[in-house]
This record gives structure tokens, sequence and C-alpha cells, in this order.
């Protein structure tokens, strides 16, 4: 069994970044530049975003981070939009989810520029993934792609079982797995908490991509030897430790372990190829601009 190492080829990929940035610096060009909104008090995503802005500072990106209240009206985050979507200055920008329920989310997403929507979510750039069309793509299942990429896995007609079907991983992962490439040319199917004896669909799987968001959903029994297993979870259960929680993800890992070849672990799978990913697309987005 080998870890996929999301922490150590987010590194790698980072030195890549920055040395490409000190380039485009030494000759002239300015920074690439990534925004985040942040409405409300949501600690995971404020968490989420500092390592963002962290990761910003390392590869050498400028960042700016909008901290807005949880009462901000639909109408006052959408003029922010707007003012971000016409500032030259700013290559790239996210807007973290979850919003307030008084906000509708599905028209922020619509509102972002696509050309500056690093986190792929705007039905344009969606669009364009489902039709194998260059475009930004969502981070996770970048990233993930990235991993498989990184560490040489044969995909090329394999079973790929996706649990979830979410428009942020589930469905974009299976998507890019079915396409025509490497990684890709997957035989895919997407289970979700609808479907039947999902278990008969993971023990014929060769890879498995786990995003049901449950925490140790996949267990031992339902993987086969030799499985590569991507664990999109992180939950936080109680634990008898300082911190009164740990971290799991949507696969029982002492269980699946060792009857794989290749699986990631939480944290540090699949986490740091998420904002490696976002600021891929940031610097995609800067280099189009120009």
């Amino acid at each position: 069994m080998i870890l996929l190492d999301g922490k150590a080829t987010a590194e790698a990929i980072k030195k890549e970044i920055a040395s490409q940035v000190e380039k485009i610096v030494a000759s002239g060009g300015r920074r690439p530049h990534l925004a985040a909104i942040i409405v409300g008090e949501d600690g995971a995503s404020k968490t989420y975003v500092a390592s963002k802005e962290y990761a910003c500072e390392r590869v050498g990106f400028d960042s700016t981070v909008y901290q807005l209240p949880t009462e901000t009206s639909e109408e006052e985050l959408l003029n922010l939009i707007c003012r971000l979507n016409n500032d030259p200055s700013v290559d790239g920008f996210i807007v973290q989810m979850p919003l307030p329920d008084s906000i509708n989310e599905q028209k922020v997403i619509a509102a972002v520029d696509p050309r500056k929507d690093v986190d792929g979510f705007h039905p344009v750039n969606v669009g364009k993934l489902s039709l194998g069309l260059p475009t930004f793509v969502s981070a996770t299942p970048y990233g993930i792609m990235a991993l498989l990429e990184h560490y040489n896995i044969e995909t090329r007609g394999k079973h790929c079982v996706v649990l979830g079907r979410s428009n942020i991983v589930g469905r974009p992962i299976a998507n890019l797995l079915s396409q025509k490439g490497n990684p890709g040319d997957c035989t895919v199917t997407i289970c979700h908490s609808r479907t039947k004896d999902i278990a008969e669909y993971t023990r014929s799987a060769d890879i498995i991509i786990a995003a049901l968001g449950v925490p140790q959903f996949l267990k031992g029994n339902m993987v086969k030897e030799g499985a590569v297993v991507v664990d999109v979870g992180i939950t936080r259960i109680p634990a008898d430790n300082e911190k009164g929680y740990r971290i799991v993800g949507d696969v029982a890992f002492e269980e699946v372990a060792p009857k794989c070849s290749y699986i990631t672990p939480v944290p540090g799978g699949v986490g740091p190829m998420t904002i490696i990913s976002l600021l891929r697309n940031t610097l995609q987005a800067y280099l189009m601009s120009r």
C-alpha cells in the first residue's frame, strides 16, 4: 500500500508556481492576485481561506480577503462581485460557501466573470468542462487528477466508482475521469444516497473516489484487493484528546488501507491538492489576461 501524499505533491507544485512567478516579476510583470470573499462567521470557511492566503504568500501571489458581516445583503455582495469583475488588478476570486440563507448561491455563482472564476463553478466553465474544452476546473477534482498523474496511476480502461454527485466534486470528477486522456479513459459509475447496495458497485471498482460527506462510510469489506482509493471527505468527530475531536474522511482508513494499492490519507491527501489547484487556476487566469 502506498500513500498518495497530497501534502508533498502540493509542495512540489508550489515550487513550480513560485518559479514561474519569479520569472514574471523579474521581467517587469506584476504578481498574480487572488481575492476571496467570506460572508459571515463560519469557522471552517475562515480556516480554509487563511490556508489559501498562506499558500498565496508561499508562491509569491498577492491576495486579498473581503470579510463581510452575516447581515450583508445579496445586493451588497453582488455589487462587490461586480467591482472585482472589473478590477484589472484581480486575476481571480472566489466566493466562499456556504452563504447565509438570505443570499441565493446560484445567483452569486452566475455573477462571477467566468474569466475570473477560479473556483470553476460558473455555468460557462461547467459547460466547457462537460464538452472537454479548456476551462477552469473546480479545485478539488483538479487536485485529484493532478495527484493521480503525479503517482502515474493507470486509469485507462479502469472501472471508477464515484461516491457522491455534488456539483463541486462528484459530477466534475466523474466527467474528467471519463474523458479521453491520462488520467482519464475510465468507465465511471456514480453512486449516491439513493443507490441500492453501493457495496456491489465499490467491490468491482479499480478506483474509488469517496465524496459522500459521510464519515468512515467506505468499509474494508466494500473494497477489492489492489484498489486505488481517494478520500475527499473531512469530518470532525468527538475524541478523547486535547482538541476534543479528530478528523476523519469518508473512508474507514484502518480497514480499507491494507487492501489498497494506493490510498489518500485524511488529512494530508486531497486537501492540500485542492488549495494548490486554486493557485494553478489563478496563474492560468493571470496568463490568459495578459
